[in-house]
């Protein structure tokens, strides 16, 4: 049996690298905790102008 692993998720990469709660950006996007994980769990693609906004927040390449 093969199982394949899930993409990485950059948003996931830099709340941890950074030590960031997923409620902190959620609370910072005006979004509910929910959104924000489901985001961060590979559930939902944010719109690329949400993308934007999050790597504006991390302070990351939007790349």
């Amino acid at each position: 049996m093969i199982f394949m692993e899930s993409p990485t998720n950059r948003i996931k990469e830099v709340l941890i690298e950074k030590g960031i709660k997923q409620t902190w950006l959620a609370e910072k996007l005006g979004k509910s905790f929910t959104i924000v994980n489901s985001y961060v769990c590979n559930r939902r693609q944010p719109i690329l102008e949400l993308l934007f906004q999050i790597a504006e927040i991390l302070q990351v390449n939007p790349k």
